[in-house]
């Protein structure tokens, strides 16, 4: 891709994502539907959100963290909460600023700093971070000039944690080439998938990967009826058990993986 086609990818996803959170759009509740219609989805993803949230409190007590991408940051200010020190950083000015008045109100601004950075290109010396969480934006990039950058800012004892959507099931990237309004059109063609993490390997001496929600989509119908929450439990279960098959896993929605021992060039 040429310099120029690269900026203007990520002017798209600024212009994008500046609009997704501008005051404007909620003063507009249809069109606020409208591009948040795929937030429903999100009622069974109760798994991968438990366990991603465990292994930031586990992990980030104390330590200097990266919020790589952060997007509302809901993320930054539970960590922040738990005594980590965190810097966000985001493409997206009007992201940034809504993040600094979230921060200023909870009274986390001297634990929970924003800025705006393009992530392909971090603005951060070598070895800066203890941990790095990513949470659904490696699909917006580049992915090794992603990595590469991770790798680079992350300590040699550091870890990282992401948490992304998978590009397997063709159930759901029809639905994802159905509903262009959700997303620009270079995330919907670089949805990660299993070889990803091969990828991964080039840049990290560790990988490992857990994966989630299948059988339980078959509960967003449901989600206001008083049976959702048995039946939400009982599809975590089938879950469970049929995503340990390498095939089966692959059509799963979510991923959630470690990196450790980065690979300094």
């Amino acid at each position: 891709m040429a310099p120029t086609e690269i900026e203007e990818r990520k002017q798209k996803e600024a212009e994008f994502h500046d609009e997704l959170r501008s005051a404007a759009l909620k003063a507009d509740p249809e069109k606020l539907e409208r591009l948040t219609s795929n937030r429903k989805y999100y009622s069974v993803a109760r798994k991968s959100k438990e366990f991603f949230e465990a292994w930031l409190i586990r992990n980030c007590r104390g330590k200097k963290v990266l919020d790589y991408g952060c997007g509302d940051a809901p993320f930054s200010f539970l960590v922040a909460g738990h005594g980590a020190e965190v810097t966000g950083i985001d493409i997206s000015q009007v992201s940034v600023e809504n993040c600094k008045a979230i921060a200023a109100e909870k009274g986390l601004s001297d634990r929970a700093e924003f800025r705006v950075m393009d992530c392909e290109r971090l603005d951060f010396p070598p070895d800066s971070f203890d941990v790095v969480f990513v949470a659904g934006v490696l699909h917006h990039l580049e992915l090794e000039a992603a990595l590469r950058e991770i790798s680079r800012v992350l300590k040699p004892d550091g870890k990282v944690i992401a948490y992304e959507a998978l590009g397997h099931n063709p159930l759901f990237q029809l639905y994802r080439r159905l509903t262009p309004h959700l997303r620009t059109a270079f995330e919907t063609e670089h949805i990660l998938k299993v070889e990803s993490l091969r990828r991964a390997r080039k840049y990290f001496g560790r990988v490992s990967a857990r994966f989630f929600h299948l059988f339980v989509l078959l509960a967003v119908p449901c989600r206001r009826l008083f049976f959702f929450r048995p039946m939400l439990r009982a599809l975590e279960t089938i879950d469970s058990l049929t995503l340990r098959v390498p095939f089966v896993r692959r059509q799963a929605w979510m991923m959630v993986f470690t990196l450790e021992r980065p690979r300094k060039s």
